[in-house]
């Protein structure tokens, strides 16, 4: 275990094409983070079992915190429900990040699980965030969107 590894950091940021849609969103300044061994990649949706690609989903009717507290579903777009699916990301998300003692997540806006600050719902993109990023705010590690 590296005493060098700062973040946990949304795989697809790093250029793995682990999106839904299987392509990636590389940030250049999260890629060197990697490459400099200083942050460790993750996809919650994939620790949890989900393929690539996948069927796009919405938080329905809440945001992560709501689907934590058992408030709200994940509903994929052919309407099948993937709460447990990213409950478990999430929770295997959180174990990578205390095994490494990460304080600090760099995640993609706008997904049902990584999204800080933005989530989409049916298109749309509103205020609130994803499922992982929920656990990892309760937990007590900073995130910030990229």
């Amino acid at each position: 275990m590296s005493n060098k590894v700062q973040y946990l950091v949304s795989a697809c940021l790093c250029g793995i094409p682990c999106r839904y849609d299987g392509t990636s969103s590389p940030n250049k300044d999260v890629v060197e983070l990697v490459r400099e061994g200083r942050a460790i990649p993750i996809c919650p949706e994939v620790l949890g079992g989900l393929s690539i690609p996948r069927i796009g989903m919405d938080l329905v009717g809440g945001e992560g915190k709501d689907v934590l507290d058992g408030l709200t579903a994940v509903i994929s777009r052919k309407g099948d429900d993937l709460t447990a699916s990213l409950l478990r990301g999430a929770l295997a998300s959180f174990l990578i990040a205390k095994k490494f003692r990460i304080k600090t997540a760099l995640m993609k806006q706008k997904s049902p699980s990584c999204g800080c600050g933005l989530i989409k719902r049916r298109g749309k993109t509103i205020k609130g965030d994803g499922v992982t990023t929920a656990l990892f705010k309760r937990e007590g590690i900073r995130v910030a969107s990229r």
